[in-house]
């Protein structure tokens, strides 16, 4: 039997069809469209699969069903997206709405415990029994596996890493808080300060090729080695994102610690920035880069084992997977 993978994102929505060999069938994307609300996004999801299954010419009958990674605070066991900042969306039930339009059952979880768990069976933490996935992207996410388990907390509600104070009374948040891991460490907020920084300093190189309205979450990363503000947007943002991963390290004493997500893509750049850093928290987590391993160059430190960076993953009924190509870095935790 095959089964439907969803990964829903702040922008767009990626779809893959698969089977539990890890055999993909079909793969494609759509825009999220959560602005115009849920019902919305659940139509793109549904022509999403629909596409999908029309161009492998795979029948209703041979899917086993739809397996579904959300952002935000999700009740696993109801199907129901609690409170999703980044999708405007609360209380909303995702699985019933999505059964109804395309009349396949139905699982969702969040979308970084997906990913997580999807990592430890079948990619980077596969040779570990724990580990931690944090997801950079439009917010930050994360997914605990521990003795080879997904820890979810009380009603599946736990692992909000990405609301984890890491900056008293800073930033503001989705959530309503602030300081947020989020708010420092996710896509958004690296554009964020990128914009910020080329205001303030119209002569960065940054310029050259870019416009407030064209900054991405690569913009600073490809004038770091030039551009002396370019390299301050990095630093600041490596600076938070290792905070957040110590302090991750220090609770779960995990045995690696894998990033993915869109800001993970910058590769040795990015991994490079972060291991510089720890020594100056913790001097017992200092992590070296040891390999590049992997069709996709998924960056390890510390690690021996060949590690893929294409996640497709697992799915909450038996194989759920994670659609997309990340490209996964990986720290260790000696």
């Amino acid at each position: 039997m095959k089964t439907i993978g969803i990964d829903i994102g702040g922008m767009s929505i990626k779809g893959m069809i698969t089977d539990e060999n890890g055999i993909v069938y079909a793969e494609d994307r759509a825009a999220t469209g959560s602005e115009l609300g849920g019902d919305n996004m659940c139509e793109n999801i549904a022509t999403l699969i629909h596409a999908m299954m029309v161009r492998a010419s795979i029948e209703k009958e041979e899917i086993k069903g739809i397996g579904i990674g959300s952002p935000g605070l999700i009740d696993s066991k109801n199907g129901v997206i609690v409170f999703a900042g980044n999708l405007g969306l609360r209380n909303y039930p995702l699985a019933a709405t999505v059964e109804r339009m395309t009349g396949l059952p139905v699982k969702i979880t969040n979308d970084a415990n997906a990913a997580a768990l999807g990592e430890a069976k079948f990619g980077a933490g596969k040779q570990y029994s724990d580990s931690i996935m944090v997801t950079l992207g439009t917010g930050v996410g994360g997914g605990i596996v521990i003795d080879g388990k997904l820890f979810e907390g009380y009603k599946s509600a736990g692992t909000e890493i990405g609301h984890m104070v890491i900056v008293k009374d800073g930033i503001p948040c989705t959530c309503g808080r602030k300081g947020c891991f989020e708010a420092y460490s996710s896509a958004t907020a690296l554009m964020r300060k990128t914009k910020e920084v080329m205001a303030d300093h119209p002569e960065s190189a940054m310029w050259r090729s870019y416009t407030l309205e064209t900054v991405s979450g690569k913009t600073a990363f490809d004038y770091y080695e030039t551009d002396i503000w370019a390299r301050e947007v990095v630093d600041w943002y490596v600076e938070h994102l290792a905070c957040g991963i110590l302090n991750l390290a220090c609770i779960f004493r995990p045995q690696i610690v894998m990033l993915g997500g869109g800001v993970s893509a910058q590769e040795l750049d990015l991994i490079i920035a972060c291991t510089a850093t720890p020594d100056s928290y913790t001097p017992s987590l200092a992590c070296r880069i040891q390999a590049a391993i992997g069709a996709d160059n998924a960056f390890a430190f510390d690690a021996s084992a060949a590690c893929s960076g294409f996640v497709y993953a697992t799915d909450i009924v038996d194989s759920y997977f994670r659609a997309g190509k990340a490209k996964t870095a990986l720290v260790v935790c000696a």
